[in-house]
């Protein structure tokens, strides 16, 4: 069957689906922006449409985990043999461990590397962000693109982007997001609180990029404890921040405004991509 909006709004728990769900559709977890559209493109057999509808819920991976074991269980009880979504062999083994806490709180963490790259300054510019869930290989998105912008509205765009994701998130743990742009974070963290209590004002001048900042810092507050934000060195080896810098990169080369995602077998063929 062919995925629709009213089928999207039947299985989607607060505008968002589960780690499963996404799998199961063969959408890149965690979510993005546009995972409804890019959903609405997909075709599930009638059973993955059964299991996605009996995943609904702000559950946990071992939940998730349980409730397609039992699925199984149901069609194997009944002898239905039918084409259906199965756990990975190594996922399967693990949902029989004893210690089993530990294998969750490793399948759920999640790390969120944001960059932004500008050619010239102002210039050209670009945000990557590299996103590591699991033990999966990182996803990897690159846009925001600005014809004539500047490195800070490159991170801020960045920086943005990954609350963003974070907000569509459902994770027991707490979301790191690293940044190697200290004005993209004391923007979003620290200075915004005064310019806020000031009329978004400050004294000497203008403050640049306000209506991003304010964007971005009306959603830090509404998730600030769920997550972290850490600043990190650029260009010091991070594999996750060298993965954003290179999707930062990327955007200017091709030009993308919104985001998407960029499809690679190895990382280090990633790594061999320009970096400013």
């Amino acid at each position: 069957m062919k995925i629709e909006q009213n089928f999207i709004e039947l299985i989607s728990y607060k505008n968002n689906l589960n780690e499963k769900q996404f799998e199961i559709l063969n959408l890149p977890y965690p979510a993005i922006e546009n995972w409804q559209n890019l959903a609405l493109q997909k075709e599930v057999s009638r059973n993955d449409a059964n299991l996605l509808m009996l995943l609904k819920g702000n559950l946990s991976l071992k939940a998730q985990e349980q409730i397609i074991k039992n699925y199984h269980m149901v069609l194997e009880f009944n002898n239905i043999k039918a084409k259906v979504y199965e756990l990975p062999k190594e996922e399967v083994k693990n949902v029989q461990k004893e210690d089993i806490k530990i294998e969750d709180e490793e399948e759920e963490y999640v790390k969120i590397y944001c960059d932004g790259a500008c050619s010239g300054n102002p210039g050209n510019a670009g945000s990557g962000l590299a996103i590591y869930s699991s033990k999966k290989k990182p996803v990897l998105l690159y846009g925001a693109y600005e014809e004539v912008g500047t490195n800070n509205i490159a991170e801020l765009n960045a920086l943005h982007q990954a609350l963003i994701i974070a907000s569509q998130t459902h994770s027991e743990n707490i979301i790191s997001i690293y940044s190697d742009s200290k004005y993209a974070i004391d923007c979003i963290t620290t200075w915004a609180y005064g310019w806020k209590a000031n009329g978004w004002t400050k004294k000497g001048g203008e403050i640049k990029n306000l209506e991003l900042i304010i964007e971005a810092h009306n959603l830090y507050e509404k998730l600030k404890n769920k997550i972290e934000i850490v600043h990190v060195k650029g260009h010091s080896g991070i594999e996750g921040n060298e993965l954003a810098d290179r999707m930062a990169v990327y955007t200017i080369k091709e030009k993308n405004k919104d985001f998407s995602f960029y499809s690679y077998n190895k990382v280090e063929e990633v790594l061999s991509l320009t970096s400013y």
